[in-house]
Order: C-alpha cells, then structure tokens, then sequence
C-alpha cells in the first residue's frame, strides 16, 4: 500500500478541514457579524442613502424659487422683473458682497453697477458680478441657475435690439451645433455608479479577512495550528481547506451584498435623472463569475499575509495596510480615465473594475475580455497559491507565538 495519500484521500482531508474552519468560524460572532451582515449590507445601505439625499437636495435646488441677494437692484428694474419671471426671489442686499460669501450668508450675490441702466439704455454692453464660493458644492446649482437665467435674458434682449433695426437675429447664429447623444439611459448610469466594483471587492476582502487570520494566525496563536500539521496529510491539503473555507466565507458575503445592493436599486429615485440601473439576476451571475478567480486570490494573499504574523492582532494590522490594495484601480481609473483595452482585462481588480463598469452600462462582455479576466486573475491566483503552500511546508509556520 503506498504512503502517498490518493486524490479521493487528499479530497476528504482537504473537506474535513474546510469544515472544521467552518463550523468554528460561525460560533465566532465577529467573523459573522463582519463576513455577512457588516461586509454586504453596511455599504449597500450607505449608498442607497447618501445617493438619495444627495440626489433629493439637487432636485430641490433646481426646482425650487433661486433665493438671491441683490446690491444695486434699483440699478436694473427691467433686469431684476425678468429675473424674478424665471423663478429668482430679491433678497436684501449684504453690506458687502464677499463678507456675505465667506460668511455662509448666500450661495450667490448679484451685483449690479450704478451705470448698468444708462450702458442699456444706450445699447451697450452692460456687466453684471456674481459672487460665490466654487469650493462650496452647494453653491455650484443656484450659481449654475442663475446665469442661465441672466444668459437667456441676455439672449431676448440681444434679439430684440436687432429686430428693431430690421436685421435678422439668426444673422448672429451663422452656426448651430446640435447634440446627438449616443449614451442610453442605462450606459449614462455608469457615470454615478463607477463606485459598484469598489463596494464588491471590498465586500470580497472583508467577507474573507477574519476566517483568513483566524485559521492562520490566530491558531498559531491558541497553539492548535501545530497539532494540525503534525497529521500524516500534506501541507498543501490543509491549506486548500482552509483557503477553501476563506473563499466560501469571501463569495457569501459578496452574493449578500449584490442581493442587496438589487433591492436598494429598485429604491433609488435615479427616473428622475433619465438614467436606468440594472442590477437584477443577470447583472449578479456576471459579478459572481467576474468575482470568483479573485476571491481565491485575496483569500490566498490575505492567507500568506496572516502567515508572516504572530498574533491575531498583528495579522489584522497587516491586512488592514493590505485593503488600500482594492482602491487603486478605482483611482486610477477616475483620475486617469483611459479606454479600455483587452490586456487590462487581464490585470486582477482592474479587469474586474473594467468588467462590472461594462454590465452597469448594459454592455456584454465578449469572449476575449471574459476569458482575458477569468484567465489572467486564475493564473494570479495560482501563482499565489504555490507561493502559499511553499510557506505552509516551512517548519517557521508551525512555531506558536
């Protein structure tokens, strides 16, 4: 009878670990409360409810009458009545217009000179001061508002001036330039959503980092990882149970968080932005396929982090330097925005950012880009995996802190 253990053998051993991490890991409330309750709701929630605040604050900005101080309102009465006609309300006009600015008292004030109404008179080109803060986001849709209204009073008047003398106002538009926007209502939604691959991958490391220090780190720790390697099983068996377990804890928490991130959708007011975002069962099973090779390889690298640690505490410290890891293609991506290429598709967290941005637009991955991003996260991952069991079969590992 051979010493080497069969496929059959290495199976089960490799199962009887994935379910002793398991069934340990749940009667641990922090890796539960962390991996499917923290992890896959706490960010889905967040979103729904900044977005909808934010999105029912600008709707009202841009619907409700356009509070407006106004210095020398005397100046210009024909001015402030077409104002007033587009929704502006005249407020008292501040002692001074840039002290009432930095001192949070108006979003914007209009200031109008005291020869505002002879230049006008006269036909000539009369200036008007908007004084604002372009720091303050809040202040960014009352100042858009307002000088479109003054444009669009500037426009009538200009047109007016020239049918009095017989000319043409088209003579002043020799070209028109007309938009034909390609964007769907659901490709649009990309550009508010570009958060989504971010919250997955997220999800994804969270969901795993507890059970990954736990069955490293934390055993050397109770002294229990010891006794486990000492069993006649390779080191490599063992690993895949407890990688295993990491993987099934990491896509758990990532099907919670798409599940919910579905429900919060349906919510979402994004009607009113003519924007239409899908995020049903076939969005899901693309996310989960997309997410699958790199669940193995976080879970991997989470594994050989916590290796290098003594304590639970200090493989916590590590990962928690490892989670800006995820942010960066999200960065890259909003800072330097480039087209997407078929190698990117290849890169780990890249090509899932590129693959998940594509579904929220409603497009379909071909062939060569799901293969590209299935195949070059895999191989990421096998190649971690072989780094992993190297250091499982060191002697260093077995030794308790």
């Amino acid at each position: 009878m051979s010493l080497r253990p069969g496929f059959a053998q290495r199976l089960h051993a490799a199962w009887t670990v994935y379910v002793k991490e398991v069934r340990e890991n749940i009667r641990d409330k922090r890796t539960v409360l962390n991996a499917l309750i923290t992890g896959p709701l706490l960010g889905p929630i967040l979103f729904g409810l900044i977005f909808s605040f934010t999105l029912h604050q600008q709707l009202a900005d841009a619907e409700k009458p356009l509070p407006v101080p106004v210095i020398g309102a005397a100046h210009a009465p024909n001015l402030i009545h077409a104002l007033e006609a587009q929704g502006m309300v005249l407020e008292p006009a501040p002692a001074n217009a840039a002290a009432a600015i930095r001192a949070h008292q108006a979003k914007v004030v209009l200031v109008i000179a005291p020869g505002f109404d002879a230049a006008w008179r006269k036909g000539q080109t009369a200036g008007v001061e908007l004084y604002y803060d372009s720091a303050r986001q809040d202040s960014n849709t009352p100042v858009r508002r307002l000088k479109k209204m003054l444009q669009g009073y500037a426009g009538l008047t200009a047109a007016q001036r020239l049918l009095v003398r017989g000319i043409s106002p088209t003579l002043m538009r020799p070209l028109v330039a007309e938009d034909r926007d390609q964007a769907t209502p659901q490709s649009r939604s990309a550009l508010m959503f570009s958060i989504l691959p971010y919250f997955f991958v997220l999800t994804v490391f969270l969901g795993g980092m507890y059970m990954a220090i736990d069955t490293t780190a934390g055993e050397r720790e109770r002294q229990s990882l010891e006794p486990l390697l000492v069993n006649p099983v390779g080191r490599g068996t063992i690993l895949s149970g407890k990688l295993a377990a990491t993987v099934s804890f990491a896509l758990t928490s990532l099907l919670l968080s798409i599940i919910a991130f579905a429900v919060v959708g349906r919510f979402l007011p994004v009607e009113k932005l003519d924007v239409v975002l899908d995020l049903g069962p076939r969005f899901g099973a693309f996310v989960l396929l997309l997410m699958l090779p790199l669940a193995v390889l976080l879970a991997t690298l989470q594994t050989l982090v916590s290796a290098f640690a003594k304590s639970y505490r200090e493989a916590q410290t590590y990962l928690s330097i490892l989670m800006l890891l995820p942010v960066i293609p999200s960065l890259l991506l909003a800072v330097v925005p480039v087209r997407a290429q078929l190698w990117m598709y290849a890169v780990p967290l890249l090509g899932q950012q590129l693959g998940i941005m594509d579904l929220v637009r409603g497009e379909t991955l071909d062939g060569l880009q799901l293969i590209a991003c299935l195949g070059g996260t895999s191989l990421a991952a096998v190649l971690a995996f072989l780094l992993a069991r190297w250091l499982y079969s060191s002697e260093r590992l077995a030794v308790s802190a």
